[in-house]
């Protein structure tokens, strides 16, 4: 696993932490929650897909199919 991919769902945390506070103190907290339950989402895609290779990567090591 990369350092990027550490620093990138970090990025994405920060930028979706500050577009709900902006999107919170105008009084859009639906837009806000919607923004956080996007940025949700899309980090867990992200860690769906290492599971997903990880557990390629152990079916290929203990030859299970």
């Amino acid at each position: 696993m990369d350092v990027d991919l550490i620093f990138k769902i970090a990025g994405l945390g920060m930028i979706v932490a500050v577009i709900h506070i902006v999107l919170d103190k105008s009084g859009k907290e639906e837009y806000a929650y919607l923004v956080t339950l996007v940025g949700v989402v899309i980090v867990l895609g992200v860690v769906i897909n290492l599971v997903s290779k990880l557990f390629d990567n152990v079916k290929v090591l203990f030859k299970l199919y």
